[in-house]
């Protein structure tokens, strides 16, 4: 058996990391796995990794894709390329992971494995598949009758030009073209499994879930701490809530929900309670006192120990296909509460989590609260955490899936 993953990263960022995790443990299981990814970086020496583009041709790519509107057409090069790898290898199975961005032409890409009756295996990690473009529908309904007029065009990264609803039909057309027991979709969670059920663009084909997974090397509770509260200056007598977040902005765009947080600390003016706000990018400039901002951690061993010391982890974003900020943190022993959005709430360990309805920042302070004062497990809550989320469980659920599509 031989399965080809193709994703727009390899080994950076979440489906980088997870397309690596993938493809090193089919290799250490001495599956015959192959990569095709668009940009070299200090992973892709990794062995079997293919990779197609280099820096001009996705700026290249960006800048017709954000001009013209039109969002995964483009990339005519590295998607030529990327067929030439698949003529080469002829796998028995292509895995499609996140193949937006500005490398790849999905329609192109498509219809050679749809022509070719390569047996395809696509995961959502966003809701792109279906829509038309944006990776996150949020409260959008448009993507259940064929997207147009998009009332968040930003949300496409098209400068001006609205392409949602050509966007949305040659996905479907693409789609369309191949033999129903010849593409499957995979979701990363329940909650996205039931969004990709309603839509009319995927409801000819097999739908399935297998989570993300998490280093439970890495993310894993210990009894003794790296100091991160003694470095911060938080006392022991102080909680310490943690925010995990790619951006934390604190205006009212922002789908991270970083004004929740900023709120919230005020409510906690007068109370013996710190918040950490570990993001990759975001503001640092007047926030309240009791928000200390790390920015982004050097390591993940630096974040797995934030949640190690942390007595709570908030999630506040409006929507999430997943939420791996719910995972990482179980399975380090910390509990988490915040904003129902979707994923996180569908995928968390239900007996240590709480999710209130999103925007209720009163329900959300009486849950905080609540749950700070509560006596834990914590090594009970990582051992039920690892057990759900590590990629070994992710690397057995895809070889499942990769072997019940073989023998259809």
């Amino acid at each position: 058996m031989k399965i080809c993953q193709i994703n727009c990263v390899y080994g950076e960022g979440s489906t980088g990391k997870i397309t690596r995790d993938l493809h090193l443990s089919l290799l250490k299981k001495r599956y015959n796995a192959i990569v095709i990814t668009p940009l070299k970086n200090k992973f892709t020496t990794d062995k079997g990794v293919y990779v197609v583009s280099n820096k001009w041709l996705s700026y290249c790519s960006a800048f017709l894709r954000r001009g013209f509107g039109m969002q995964f057409d483009w990339a005519f090069i590295q998607t030529w390329r990327i067929i030439r790898v698949l003529k080469k290898e002829k796998p028995d199975v292509v895995h499609l992971q996140c193949i937006n961005g500005n490398n790849i032409n999905i329609y192109m890409l498509l219809r050679f494995l749809a022509k070719n009756r390569i047996k395809t295996l696509y995961t959502l990690h966003a809701e792109f598949p279906y829509t038309g473009g944006c990776g996150n529908a949020v409260t959008c309904e448009r993507w259940r009758t064929g997207c147009g007029a998009c009332p968040n065009l930003k949300a496409t990264q098209s400068l001006w030009l609205d392409g949602t609803h050509r966007t949305w039909r040659k996905q479907g057309d693409s789609y369309q073209l191949f033999d129903k027991q010849l593409l499957h979709f995979t979701t990363v969670s329940p909650w996205l499994l039931s969004r990709a059920k309603e839509s009319p663009l995927l409801k000819d084909f097999k739908k399935s879930t297998v989570m993300n997974g998490v280093e439970t090397n890495v993310f894993k509770y210990e009894k003794e701490g790296d100091g991160w509260r003694k470095k911060l200056g938080i006392p022991d007598e102080e909680k310490m809530l943690l925010y995990v977040t790619a951006s934390f902005f604190p205006h009212e765009q922002n789908l991270k929900g970083g004004r929740y947080v900023v709120e919230l600390a005020q409510r906690l003016s007068n109370k013996h309670i710190k918040i950490v706000v570990a993001a990759n990018y975001g503001e640092a400039e007047n926030l309240p006192n009791n928000i200390i901002y790390v920015g982004r951690t050097k390591t993940q061993n630096d974040l797995a120990s934030l949640y190690r010391e942390a007595d709570l982890t908030l999630i506040t974003s409006s929507s999430e296909t997943f939420g791996m900020p719910v995972a990482e943190s179980l399975c380090c022993g910390t509990p988490v509460v915040g904003f129902k959005a979707g994923g996180p709430e569908s995928i968390a360990l239900q007996e240590y989590s709480e999710f209130v309805n999103y925007g209720d920042t009163d329900a959300f302070y009486d849950c905080i609260m609540r749950w700070i004062n509560m006596p834990h497990d914590h090594m009970a809550i990582a051992t039920l955490a690892s057990a759900k989320y590590s990629k070994e469980v992710m690397t057995e659920g895809y070889i499942n899936q990769y072997k019940m599509f073989l023998s259809e």
